[in-house]
């Protein structure tokens, strides 16, 4: 059978004449991308594209996302099949290693998750460095990072044993981690992890118990955190993940390259828009004075926002949004809480999905509306929230890293850019300064 021919793009300077060939690569999903790996050498011109929104910066067989459609995938599998019939333990494993697996595999994985969750004594005392009132991602930032200060062993990028132990580390310790910020700040005592819950039932208990009574952990909210993970687990090559595949290039220990993904994460632009949320209800107040924030978004000039309404990457529905919405009104009805900021949300979402304004203009409530409703329900300060999705999206962050790591073809990322400054100049001497 004869080999297809490769399709090319053909690229004309217009100054000079010439034509220039560039492949065009195709992936099992998505729009195809021009090769311009050689665009400097043959033209000698850089492109130009700020934000990076129309440049594939590396190949990934790792989640796929069509916003067009609104389509998630992690490995092939649908984000709602996951959330539905998997759990977070599950879809880890299958980020890490492509595949789902079978019964021996997922327990194997899960031992070694659960025995990697202790944090080195030492570590408590690096805690109490912090003030009280700093902000849980400002501790995570520094521990996280610190750990490549306790965890020698796992430090050695091109040490293939190295690299699994320090996967298994950062997956398993993110919760301890981040449950000993929330008690740092709330001055409780620091709870161990027990092995015999689940990774999702054990972060509620350490970060809710407490040594003078017994905690149980309520199922139903387990299975609202553990989804509330699955769902915030890889959404592709964003801020925080660019961030670490960049840190990584450089050789850095994966510590330090998730340390730097906690940093991008914190940005409100990006993983703050849970938190957003909840400012922007106590902004409208009350239930009552829900129409007039609505009105207030549909004019342009009033400059008033709701938040958590529509997605930059999805220009459909979000496909986690659903999922998430049945969730909430689980939780929601199990606790039974009387809070007028969630009765608020709830009259805010009725309108968004029946106001002719946002269906047009596919303004759904996505995943951070009902994500801030259900942290706010379960007890959580809007200050954790952007903890809680670090904690779940390491695995992603993890997953690009050891992709990257692993590819014989990797560079150190150098972004290039379009120079707007001072040309060449000659240094005048201080005393000639006018």
């Amino acid at each position: 059978m004869p080999e297809a021919k490769k399709e090319t793009v053909t690229l004309i300077d217009n100054t000079t004449g010439k034509k220039f060939d560039y492949p065009l690569l195709p992936g099992t999903l998505g729009p195809k991308v021009i090769d311009i790996r050689k665009l400097y050498g043959d033209t000698g011109y850089f492109t130009y594209d700020p934000g990076f929104t129309s440049t594939a910066s590396c190949d990934s067989a790792i989640t796929f996302i069509d916003g067009d459609e609104g389509i998630l995938l992690h490995r092939g599998y649908a984000i709602e099949d996951l959330a539905e019939h998997s759990d977070f333990m599950e879809v880890c494993y299958l980020l890490i290693n492509g595949e789902l697996p079978n019964k021996k595999q997922k327990g194997d994985f899960v031992h070694h998750v659960t025995h990697h969750t202790m944090l080195h004594e030492q570590m408590q005392w690096f805690y109490r460095g912090f003030r009280r009132d700093a902000h849980p991602m400002a501790v995570m930032c520094g521990v996280v990072g610190a750990m490549s200060a306790f965890y020698h062993d796992s430090t050695d990028i091109n040490d293939p044993r190295q690299r699994e132990i320090a996967i298994f580390r950062l997956i398993a310790k993110m919760p301890t981690i981040a449950a000993m910020a929330y008690k740092y700040a709330m001055g409780q005592p620091f709870v161990y992890p027990l092995n015999e819950l689940s990774y999702a039932g054990n972060f509620l208990r350490m970060t809710f118990s407490v040594p003078a009574e017994e905690y149980k952990v309520n199922p139903i909210l387990e299975k609202a955190m553990d989804r509330i993970f699955i769902l915030h687990a890889d959404h592709e090559q964003n801020a925080s993940t660019s961030t670490v595949r960049l840190s990584g290039s450089s050789g850095a220990n994966p510590f330090a390259c998730i340390a730097a993904g906690v940093a991008s994460l914190w940005g409100p632009a990006h993983g703050g828009a849970n938190e957003a949320v909840l400012l922007m209800l106590k902004e409208i107040g009350s239930k009552e004075k829900v129409g007039e924030a609505v009105k207030k978004a549909k004019d342009k000039n009033s400059g008033f926002r709701l938040m958590g309404f529509g997605h930059r990457v999805y220009k459909n529905y979000d496909p986690r949004a659903a999922v998430m919405r049945r969730t909430c009104h689980e939780v929601l009805s199990t606790l039974g809480v009387k809070d007028p900021l969630l009765d608020l949300a709830m009259e805010l979402e009725r309108i968004a999905l029946e106001d002719e304004y946002f269906v047009q203009r596919k303004l759904y409530p996505n995943v951070d509306f009902y994500s801030g409703i259900i942290l706010k329900a379960m007890g959580f300060p809007t200050s954790m929230f952007t903890v809680l999705f670090a904690l779940a999206r390491t695995v992603g962050w993890i997953s690009q890293w050891k992709e990257m790591i692993e590819d014989p073809g990797m560079k150190i990322g150098r972004p290039r850019q379009l120079f707007k400054g001072a040309k060449n100049r000659p240094f005048v001497p201080l005393s000639q300064r006018g």
